[in-house]
């Protein structure tokens, strides 16, 4: 009897010294883990994890369908259930509420002497940064891709353009109709223009924010508007387009250079996108609106549907392929913006036109 009892001591003892080691190793490592027993109760948890589910002392004993910050882990009581029936480890990526990516591993917590699962031990390992960066180079590569087709496409045209009109002049170098040829000349001159403003456009998308002299001063909005105004006086002409102002606000402050860039896409494409047989009509706004300077350029055009609107802002995004063009303007003029601390809106119906609203500080 007496050896029985002391026995038991021994194994008492032996139990309490593995809890201890078990609560010590809970309480010093920093991977976030979990104790969870068959019943789906939530048995033990180490420190970590409290910078992702804020555990307090009474969420022990409860069961983890009881504890919010737990079911914000999609799946993971299904998760847990499978592990306990199959006794088979689990490894999944999951993303929580506040848009953080782990790789959750949930192993079997088996009692060898009945070969039972009593439990699983959940372990959570921080991947957003990798998730963020397999998400970046996807994006990358779908750039790559879209470039080289949009590159592909935009320079066809042009070159196509090129090698016929050399083939006329081939044909007409030897005659006595400077008339023709002269007027080959031009178109030849016409689509070696084009060409180069698409390569100056594609390759400006690609230095945004890294021109070190791009500081902010400034800048006269009537100033940069007759500039633009005089660089499209060909569009304008061909177009009659009507362009007229209301600056209130004379000046803003920016990078002459992307303020100039900025207003030249907005008013090259309210021309470019003019309804079929109607004069382009443009106004040019500038006014104050709360803490920003607002500048509103207003057009009659073909407008864009609603579902688009914010797809314009893409990368080689283009609504109209039959338009000449790279794609990358409003993704430029956005980006630009964006630079500067500011927003850019739009407001538009198909048939009806479109208004950009840029929103910048001072």
């Amino acid at each position: 009897m007496a050896e029985s009892i002391v026995a038991e001591k021994k194994e008492i003892k032996k139990l309490i010294e593995l809890n201890d080691e078990v609560e010590n190793y809970f309480r010093n490592t920093i991977i976030p883990q979990l104790f969870v027993d068959a019943d789906l109760k939530l048995r033990k948890f180490s420190p970590p994890t409290n910078r992702y589910f804020k555990f307090t002392a009474s969420d022990c004993g409860k069961s983890i369908k009881e504890i919010p910050s737990v079911l914000r882990v999609s799946g993971i009581v299904e998760s847990i259930q499978k592990v306990i029936k199959t006794n088979q480890n689990l490894e999944k990526e999951v993303q929580t509420d506040d848009k953080r990516w782990f790789q959750m591993n949930i192993l079997p917590y088996i009692i060898k002497k009945q070969n039972m699962t009593n439990g699983v031990v959940i372990t959570f390992i921080d991947i957003t940064d990798r998730i963020r960066d397999l998400k970046d180079i996807e994006r990358l590569n779908a750039d790559h891709e879209i470039f080289i087709y949009s590159v592909s496409h935009d320079f066809r045209g042009p070159l196509t353009n090129m090698i016929l009109l050399i083939d006329l002049l081939k044909s007409v170098s030897n005659s006595d109709d400077k008339e023709e040829l002269n007027r080959l000349i031009k178109l030849m001159e016409k689509s070696s223009r084009n060409m180069r403003t698409m390569i100056n456009e594609i390759t400006d998308s690609t230095k945004i924010g890294t021109d070190l002299n791009d500081q902010a001063e400034s800048v006269s909005i009537e100033d940069i508007l007759q500039d633009i105004k005089f660089t499209l006086k060909d569009k304008i002409h061909q177009s009659h387009a009507k362009i007229t102002s209301d600056i209130l606000v004379p000046e803003m402050n920016i990078s002459r250079k992307n303020l100039r860039s900025i207003m030249y896409n907005l008013l090259s494409n309210a021309i470019k996108f003019a309804s079929p047989g109607q004069t382009p009509e443009v106004l040019i706004k500038s006014q104050k609106s709360g803490e920003y300077t607002l500048l509103s350029v207003k057009d009659n055009g073909v407008g864009i549907a609603e579902d688009k609107q914010q797809e314009i802002f893409s990368k080689f995004t283009r609504l109209r392929p039959g338009v000449e063009g790279s794609g990358v303007g409003l993704y430029i003029v956005n980006k630009m913006i964006g630079n500067q601390w500011g927003k850019i809106e739009v407001e538009s119906k198909v048939d009806k036109g479109t208004t950009f609203k840029i929103y910048l500080r001072g």
